[in-house]
């Protein structure tokens, strides 16, 4: 009797939903301080603009490159101060699932599991071009993705209100 108790519980988490990080790693960076030395004398009171940008490619059979772009690019009185390009990487085993889980995976929960990386690596780049520390705030991946499938379907109810 407890073996079969045992032998369903197995089954019931092989057919759950199976995922691994194989590796996650660096695939290019950029820091530019155009404006430097000068910049360094101008009261510090910076705009910070963050672009986001993910996309991913199937590697293999259940395998999937992510890569999350991050670009900061901060000015000071109109003048750019310096310029921060991360692209994090990962490779991800991901199991038999659903396109629309699958597809949300990609978007929203690895660049999730990516973004900590990303971040240290921008903080560590300012850090080294000796500017003030710039911790970038949390993101919240799965609202971006929310978004990204409204705009998508009112596109398509606006292609089909249009034929």
């Amino acid at each position: 009797m407890a073996d079969q108790q045992v032998n369903g519980a197995n089954e019931q988490q092989s057919q759950g939903l199976q995922f691994a990080i194989q590796r996650i790693f660096v695939k290019d960076i950029s820091f530019e301080a155009p404006n430097a030395p000068a910049i360094f004398r101008k009261e510090w009171k910076p705009e910070v603009k963050l672009d986001l940008d993910t996309r991913s490619e199937k590697l293999e059979e259940n395998t999937y490159q992510v890569i999350l772009s991050l670009t900061v690019t901060t000015t000071v009185e109109g003048e750019t101060a310096f310029l921060c390009e991360v692209q994090q990487a990962g490779i991800f085993s991901i199991g038999e699932v659903e396109d629309a889980q699958l597809a949300h995976m990609l978007a929203s929960y690895c660049p999730n599991m990516l973004f900590p990386y990303a971040r240290e690596a921008v903080s560590n780049l300012v850090n080294r071009g000796t500017f003030p520390q710039l911790n970038l705030a949390p993101v919240n991946f799965d609202a971006l993705y929310a978004q990204y499938l409204q705009k998508r379907q009112a596109e398509a109810q606006g292609a089909t209100a249009d034929a």
